[in-house]
């Protein structure tokens, strides 16, 4: 049994094995704190040749990625506070020192808005370049988003538009099924792939909506992997089913005009939104509170997991299952 024969989910499953029971539930991990917040840790690593190439992203917007993804993470938690981040750098050892002054100057552009610094990290030489970040922020007690928070019935919210980058990434490799797209959508989808903005933005959202009386309840994750697997970690982690409405997909108006855009925006991957599960009544108040946020549609009873079209009661197909390592 190798690596590629499990795929990312099953080996992510078996990992847990070695861990506290919940512990790779989520995006990040939760640490106590004796101030009554929780400290929120999370690691990603980005290899070249897999996350990254020359041939569609230059140094600065890497680094700005590279920081953007783990902050991301730090959101689909429920982060109002990022502290900051370690970085490991591999790389081979004729490495201009440009591009890795690059990278670092893209690393520091993304943290400025959020009052958050590099802290440190190691370096080493390898045969290819990779960078592994660990983002730490903090979230106050009581009010984290969990994937395993999701019940039937909850309203699930996207908090923006998917596919555009992943449409950035085909316009950037002039892929076949590159279109001629419109200057405008060219711009926001290169944009959107090199640049993608971590939503910080929806805990403070979360909490300035939150109906009285509500006791705090989230499910979420980032959308990172995609749309799709993005619900169906919810669902699965929940307990629950999900119906998608097929005519309420986040998707730019002109890339749903695509032959792929539907594809892309359910398993493109690397939009970095938040997909969140809620009562009704406060997903309500979230849409007001939030430019650009949707209702996709909901959790229901059923196996946990299944992901069908709502509008006529049928699965997603296996295709529509978002991005995976080891293939």
């Amino acid at each position: 049994m190798r690596l590629r024969d499990l795929g990312e989910w099953e080996l992510l499953r078996r990992l847990a094995a070695y861990a506290p029971a919940g512990q790779f539930n989520d995006d990040a991990a939760l640490l106590e704190e004796r101030s009554g917040q929780q400290l929120v840790v999370n690691t990603d690593v980005l290899v070249e040749g897999v996350h990254f190439s020359d041939a569609t992203i230059g140094p600065r917007d890497l680094g700005w990625r590279a920081a953007a993804a783990n902050l991301s993470d730090l959101a689909a938690m429920g982060c109002t506070e990022v502290t900051g981040i370690t970085v490991a750098l591999v790389a081979p050892g004729d490495t201009p020192w440009s591009w890795v002054e690059g990278v670092y100057a893209g690393l520091r552009d993304a943290l400025e808005p959020h009052e958050a610094v590099i802290l440190g990290g190691d370096c080493s030489s390898g045969a290819e370049r990779l960078l592994s970040i660990t983002a730490l922020g903090r979230v106050t007690n009581g009010t984290t988003i969990r994937r395993g928070d999701g019940r039937p019935g909850d309203w699930l919210v996207s908090s923006g538009p998917h596919g555009l980058s992943r449409l950035g990434l085909a316009l950037l490799l002039n892929e076949p099924e590159a279109p001629q797209v419109s200057p405008a959508l060219r711009a926001r989808a290169i944009q959107a792939h090199r640049r993608p903005k971590p939503r910080l933005d929806v805990a403070q959202a979360l909490h300035s909506c939150r109906p009285s009386g509500q006791a705090w309840r989230v499910g979420g994750t980032d959308s990172s992997d995609g749309l799709a697997a993005a619900v169906g970690a919810i669902a699965a982690t929940s307990g629950c089913g999900a119906l998608l409405e097929r005519s309420q997909l986040p998707i730019d108006p002109e890339l749903a005009q695509l032959e792929a855009g539907e594809r892309w925006c359910l398993e493109g991957g690397e939009d970095f939104e938040l997909v969140l599960a809620l009562p009704p009544r406060w997903a309500e108040e979230l849409l007001k509170a939030l430019p650009g946020a949707s209702c996709i549609g909901s959790l229901v009873e059923a196996e946990p997991g299944l992901v069908c079209w709502q509008e006529s009661g049928k699965p997603l197909a296996a295709t529509e299952s978002g991005f995976t390592h080891f293939r």
